[in-house]
């Protein structure tokens, strides 16, 4: 049995980076406050200190010069980690990310790798207000050559992270900021990666599965332990990675059960389960459906700063009951 030691989700992230970087002096980590102030979500605490400034590189405020430039030093044979914070930046630095960093392998006939991971905190949850508290996974899954990868526990954070280092490909690497206090069982092993595209059973049901990531996974897994004690048997599946999806497992549930709920706590509109409800409609999975596919997301507003209304317009445990009841009544 590996060893297991118990860790909050942002110190499963700096072991992660560590680990990576005591292995291949290629491995940088660069970003807005990653060194003195060890990241804006105590993300990097401590790996100045072990790394020093050439390899935990605080950058100037700018996210289209952070992209630029580790694409650029991706492509010259380093591998750079981007803490981009918010995931709301994203979209400054977009240009570098879906314009050069995803196409160049391609354009260059496979002669031109990038292995850039950018870590972004996303979600809301924390009262960060319209314009820091975004999920914008739908943008990037919908770009060839950008891998995407939204962990939902703290262990797969872990491997997931290191596998995404060690990708030749761009990563966008999404960390529900929720959760950074988070804390569980990580395995201590600096050879334990979680190989991206491989998504797993969190919780084996007979009765409906429910297809969720990120900080959604913890509040579907609650609300299936509730409906459990009236004899509601859930399985949850947890992709794990976006892109590359793992479509069999989620595939081979929906035919279990004959009934799926999916959540995520990004927009309705346009959101990655849209995608998901396609892919289990134009499968053979499809035949096997009892009831309409169930979606569960935030509204289609910009997340309010107060924590009343905050709450209001995310998923939660009653809102998956809820669906939970509705589906298993249909059979």
């Amino acid at each position: 049995m590996p060893e297991m030691k118990v860790m909050a989700l942002r110190e499963a992230i700096i072991q992660a980076q560590s680990e990576e970087m005591r292995k291949d002096e290629k491995v940088f980590l660069m970003g807005e406050d990653v060194g003195v102030y060890g990241g804006d979500f105590g993300t990097s605490i401590g790996m100045l200190e072990e790394f020093g400034p050439k390899r935990v590189r605080d950058t100037p405020i700018s996210e289209a010069a952070i992209a630029g430039s580790a694409v650029g030093a991706a492509q010259t044979g380093l591998r750079p980690i981007v803490d981009l914070t918010f995931m709301d930046f994203v979209t400054i630095a977009m240009d570098a990310i879906v314009n050069q960093a995803a196409k160049t392998n391609y354009m260059f006939g496979g002669g031109l790798k990038t292995p850039v991971t950018f870590r972004v905190a996303s979600g809301s949850g924390i009262g960060s207000a319209a314009q820091h508290s975004q999920s914008l996974e739908a943008w990037l899954t919908h770009i060839p050559g950008i891998k995407v990868v939204a962990p939902g526990t703290v262990n797969d954070a872990k491997g997931l992270l290191k596998s995404s280092i060690l990708d030749n490909n761009p990563v966008i690497f999404l960390e529900p900021k929720a959760l950074y206090g988070k804390k569980e069982e990580v395995n201590q092993d600096p050879d334990f990666y979680i190989p991206l595209g491989k998504g797993e059973i969190k919780r084996e049901g007979t009765d409906v599965t429910i297809v969720s990531y990120g900080r959604m996974l913890e509040r579907v897994m609650k609300a299936a332990e509730e409906v459990a004690a009236e004899g509601i048997n859930v399985e949850v599946v947890d992709p794990r990675t976006l892109i590359p999806l793992d479509k069999e497992l989620i595939i081979e549930s929906v035919k279990k059960t004959g009934k799926v709920i999916l959540v995520n706590d990004a927009y309705k509109t346009g959101g990655f389960i849209g995608e998901i409800a396609s892919i289990i409609t134009e499968s053979e999975a499809f035949d096997y459906l009892d009831a309409p596919i169930i979606r569960i997301a935030s509204d289609d507003v910009p997340v309010p700063y107060a924590n009343v209304l905050e709450n209001a317009v995310l998923p939660n445990v009653e809102k998956i009951k809820a669906a939970i009841y509705k589906q298993v009544n249909k059979g």
